[in-house]
């Protein structure tokens, strides 16, 4: 591909925009590694995001770049992105994250972000400029994670059931609330790791269309590796206090030992994509993670209206960001 390399002075406000959705990323999907945590009472609010942001940062020494390599390159052409394709894609995501923030909504930060590229590229090329293998696997994810969140926390559930048949519920208890400090931090570290990389990934895109970086490039310059997770661990230390409460209370109360088995059943789904290089979303695998072990105690201890409600934004979210990031793509095609 032929870069045409634009003016300085629009990389850098573009590249601000994506920090800006990196830390509402951050913000907004604070709840996915604080929730359970908080709700059960093992750390106070203002603990639990320091220690969510501080995981969200060291993720940045355990993973590799596969999930930015999908983002940058895996989705769109990269020959049909330029610099109004990237805004029209940030907007899109944006707007969709602050909507749902609004709302105390558990939407998905990440398929906002995919929306807004699907979006933004449609509204360029059509379907053309898509990477057809990218888009499947991040969708086929919008339902395997979830499941697989599902599955890993009721498994999770039973096997610590068993274990401690005979102990005393204070004994559990008291384990547990020192336990839930390891899952919420390998929570947070799949968090960080997951989802700094699809704003590297976009950035990546950028420097890439705009003549700043090479597509023949086997990583981004460090530069934005290091601001992108400053960015989320920042957004993270903000919190999202709306969806903390829908997360943590409103789909199923949790104790100490279900907080660990969600959060643990989530990291290990997490793990797995980010090897795999799949953009897949934390909100979607840690409210699978809560719906099963709250299911595993009984059906009725799932609220499934509002579980229900959360599907209807996972549906919505691709197609509304998109839909915004075309109509953002074309403003700044006839503005600019």
């Amino acid at each position: 591909m032929a870069s045409v390399q634009v003016a300085l002075w629009v990389v850098v406000l573009l590249v601000t925009l994506a920090l800006v959705f990196d830390f509402m990323n951050g913000f907004h999907d604070a709840a996915n590694s604080i929730a359970t945590v908080v709700s059960t009472g093992v750390l106070k609010p203002g603990q639990a995001v320091v220690f969510a942001a501080f995981f969200n940062f060291i993720a940045i020494f355990v993973f590799h770049l596969s999930v930015a390599a999908t983002v940058g390159k895996g989705i769109a052409e990269p020959g049909v992105v330029d610099v109004h394709v990237v805004f029209g894609a940030l907007i899109g995501a944006i707007s969709w994250n602050l909507i749902t923030w609004y709302y105390g909504i558990p939407s998905s930060s990440s398929h906002a972000l995919i929306g807004g590229i699907v979006g933004a590229v449609m509204a360029k090329t059509g379907a053309s400029g898509l990477v057809g293998s990218g888009i499947a696997k991040t969708v086929a994810f919008i339902f395997v994670s979830p499941l697989l969140g599902f599955a890993l926390g009721s498994l999770m559930l039973v096997i610590v059931a068993w274990i401690f048949r005979r102990a005393t519920p204070s004994r559990v208890d008291r384990w547990f609330r020192r336990l839930q400090l390891v899952s919420a931090g390998a929570y947070s570290l799949g968090h960080g790791g997951n989802d700094a990389q699809k704003t590297i990934g976009i950035i990546w895109l950028l420097l890439i269309a705009t003549g700043y970086a090479s597509a023949g490039d086997a990583s981004p310059p460090t530069w934005t590796i290091i601001s992108c997770y400053v960015a989320i661990a920042a957004g993270t230390m903000f919190g999202g206090w709306r969806i903390v409460k829908t997360m943590g209370q409103k789909i199923t109360k949790l104790k100490p030992v279900g907080g660990f088995c969600a959060e643990t059943g989530g990291a290990l789904t997490l793990f797995m994509a980010t090897v795999l290089g799949v953009p897949v979303s934390t909100t979607h695998t840690i409210t699978g993670a809560i719906v099963g072990v709250g299911s595993t105690r009984r059906a009725s201890a799932v609220r499934w209206g509002v579980a229900g409600n959360i599907v209807w934004a996972w549906i919505f979210t691709i197609p509304a960001s998109a839909f915004v990031a075309a109509i953002a793509y074309w403003i700044s095609f006839k503005v600019f």
